[in-house]
């Protein structure tokens, strides 16, 4: 699907209120598109959405306008410079990125994983720098929801109602 029509999709998707939808859909261009800083900074719009700072934090890490709260969250939660590169999903030069803000910081995060594994690391070699990967990356553990718990719960009773009509039918069909 061309460009255009998927985010035409991500408007489509947000204005629905189908915000995973259009973030799967944002993370599938970033992925396609790693230089293009704008589908980056539409990322980072969707997880503030989700109240998510260190994940706005990683998608607006190459912009010089973003945010100290949510460039210290990304920084916290990939602690190593590896972990940020990972994050980052950058791909070939820093030369490509659109501006001499992403340029540097590309160049920053690279150049603090080679000093701190001892040997040059590439953007595009993840096996360059997947020994820094080792250990260092927490999962973010964030307290429980309300709407968390309630989600959970109403599986639960929705799996237990599933199971309560099977048994009926069941026992319905062997009398």
């Amino acid at each position: 699907m061309p460009l255009r029509e998927t985010l035409a999709h991500v408007d489509a998707d947000l204005a629905a209120g189908r915000v995973p939808v259009a973030r799967q859909r944002l993370r599938g261009l970033v992925s396609s598109f790693p230089y293009d800083l704008t589908l980056r900074r539409r990322l980072a719009e969707v997880y503030r959405l989700y109240g998510d700072a260190a994940e706005a934090g990683r998608w607006m890490y190459l912009e010089e306008d973003r945010d100290v709260e949510e460039t210290a969250a990304f920084e916290a939660r990939y602690g190593s410079p590896g972990w940020r590169m990972k994050a980052l999903a950058w791909r070939g030069p820093e030369a490509t990125a659109a501006t001499s803000f992403a340029r540097e910081q590309l160049a920053a995060v690279r150049t603090a994983c080679a000093l701190e594994l001892g040997h040059p690391v590439d953007w595009d070699d993840p096996a360059s720098y997947r020994e820094s990967l080792e250990g260092t990356y927490e999962a973010p553990s964030g307290s429980w929801s309300a709407s968390g718990v309630l989600a959970g719960v109403g599986c639960l009773v929705g799996a237990l109602a599933f199971l309560a009509v099977w048994v009926v039918g069941v026992v319905a069909l062997l009398d």
